[in-house]
């Protein structure tokens, strides 16, 4: 990547922990909350790293940047997280430069998804985006990768059926619930945490199940009453939350908080209880485990169900790479030109130079020199030279270092211009 002349002396990496190699515990530990994304920006700022993302969703945290180590990222998460660097060791995993890119366009568009075709990492992608411009923490390589990467996003889903039916863990929690559940519109069914998550599991259910028995609970009681209001569903007071667990049927916990928020000591009742935790961390306490007539089913569970929605998006997959494979060559080829901008600027401005001497030495010599007229056509001219030696470099990227340094050698140009 420093070819690229995009970060001397440093290469473009993606590290992190996914749920590939590292269950839901260990991705817990590594999991970011939206203050741990905020310390760690401030932290890379002051440690003068000059541009990256960081994402953490419920199935993986990870980093793309610039760095001369790639510890230097990893050294980020561990300090801003409660995972360690033997832990990372273990599970973690690091990309570089062309690598790297194509592991955020994999990343972005779904196919690395615990549940293929999830489209929802592409607005974290945007989130952090926009939190790292914030922080000023971006530059003309992350901006151009992040809008690649979402332009291919768009193209997937317009173009292919990866999309199509249940693209995410909160359909599955309710896809699982019908198939586990009989009668499942008599049940009382609790909604601990109204996050992203939480919204989109709550309109699953009103859509899906017609269960007119639907109680929201969340810590900030008016984000609830937003999402209640459109669904005509009631909301109860966080101090509700043991006596509703009491009444309800179905719970499912998605509070996003770093530590349990429903553990056995909240739980008394002798009729059976389905608890669905679509949490990182965990906010189910596993001791509710212990309770016989508790079942507790845990996103990771939810993610590996396959049906036949599945199978038809596993068929697009080629098509999807396709579409991967035209972006990405597009924003490789993007950066070729950012490789050999630099010599191109240099050259015309040599080139402008040698024009302008010799229009003050033609001036001198000829009675009514036409000035203006001999500026137009000069400038012209060393546009059309220098297009010239652009679309040369461009269309022979193989040989193109070499071109660099004939050209920056016969007009005397500096190496590092």
């Amino acid at each position: 990547m420093e070819a690229y002349n995009i970060a001397r002396g440093k290469s473009f990496y993606a590290v992190g922990i996914s749920y590939k190699k590292a269950d839901a515990e260990t991705r817990g530990r590594f999991s970011l909350d939206a203050e741990g994304k905020e310390k760690l920006l401030t932290q890379a700022k002051q440690e003068c790293l000059e541009s990256l993302l960081v994402i953490s969703t419920c199935n993986r945290t990870e980093i793309y940047g610039f760095a001369q180590h790639p510890f230097q990222l990893i050294k980020l998460i561990c300090d801003n997280s409660n995972g360690t660097a033997e832990e990372f060791q273990k599970v973690g995993y690091v990309s570089k430069n062309n690598d790297a890119i194509a592991h955020v366009f994999k990343v972005g568009t779904g196919l690395d998804s615990q549940i293929l075709g999830d489209f929802e990492i592409i607005s974290q992608l945007k989130q952090s985006f926009i939190a790292s411009k914030d922080a000023g923490l971006t530059d003309h390589f992350i901006e151009r990768l992040c809008n690649s990467v979402i332009q291919a996003s768009k193209r997937i889903k317009n173009e292919t059926d990866i999309s199509t039916g249940a693209t995410s863990v909160s359909f599955a929690s309710v896809h699982y619930i019908m198939n586990e559940v009989e009668k499942i519109s008599d049940k009382n069914i609790l909604l601990f945490g109204t996050g992203k998550i939480g919204r989109n599991t709550c309109e699953n259910l009103v859509k899906h199940t017609k269960n007119e028995h639907i109680t929201l609970i969340n810590r900030t009681k008016d984000k609830a009453e937003k999402i209640a209001g459109k669904f005509n569903l009631i909301v109860k007071d966080y101090c509700e939350l043991q006596t509703e667990i009491l009444n309800t049927d179905i719970l499912i916990v998605s509070t996003g908080a770093q530590h349990p928020t429903v553990s056995k000591d909240l739980i008394h009742r002798t009729k059976p209880l389905l608890i669905l935790d679509l949490s990182i961390p965990k906010n189910v306490a596993n001791d509710v485990t212990e309770l016989e007539n508790v079942t507790l089913v845990h996103l990771d569970h939810l993610s590996q169900m396959t049906d036949e929605t599945l199978e038809r998006r596993k068929a697009s997959i080629p098509k999807a790479e396709e579409v991967i494979e035209e972006v990405k060559s597009e924003f490789i080829q993007w950066l070729q030109t950012r490789k050999f901008a630099p010599t191109i600027k240099a050259l015309k401005k040599k080139l402008k130079s040698l024009k302008d001497a010799e229009i003050d030495f033609q001036r001198r010599k000829i009675e009514d020199f036409n000035e203006e007229q001999a500026s137009i056509i000069s400038e012209r001219i060393i546009q059309k030279i220098t297009t010239h030696f652009a679309n040369h470099l461009k269309d022979n990227s193989n040989t193109s270092d070499e071109s660099i340094e004939l050209i920056q050698k016969v007009f005397q140009l500096e190496s590092n211009a």
